[in-house]
């Protein structure tokens, strides 16, 4: 295979995780800005955001667990010269089950659907 489609995958979650700062962001300060939320509220601590924004900032926050071993994964593949066909398929499959679940944790959030995505996410890498 070559490096850039090896690499695709992982450009990939880079773009779910930006994606998802930003959506954070712009929930965040819809929130602010409808008055569901004060700056006081939220100047220390997160607990009191709206469901909505919270969602989103958990999304945003997954990004930087399970991907973490994806990431080590990616230059241990190249690396080792073990990133094949079935690497690269398996790492679109990993980022795929990523965005499915931070999709719908961010929409209608229903948690059977959220937790088979996740699984599968975790299994995967595994």
């Amino acid at each position: 295979m070559t490096v850039p489609a090896i690499l695709a995958p992982a450009f990939a979650q880079v773009f779910l995780t930006f994606a998802l700062l930003f959506w954070m962001g712009h929930v965040r300060f819809a929130a602010l800005r409808a008055g569901t939320v004060r700056v006081g509220d939220i100047a220390v601590g997160q607990r009191t955001w709206p469901d909505r924004a919270q969602r989103a900032a958990n999304a945003y926050a997954n990004q930087f667990e399970l991907p973490v071993l994806f990431y080590a994964l990616v230059p241990l593949a190249l690396y080792t010269r073990k990133a094949d066909l079935l690497f690269v398929v398996l790492a679109w499959v990993s980022v795929a089950t990523r965005a499915v679940h931070a999709v719908l944790y961010v929409t209608t959030n229903p948690l059977s659907y959220r937790f088979q995505a996740f699984a599968a996410g975790v299994v995967v890498p595994w």
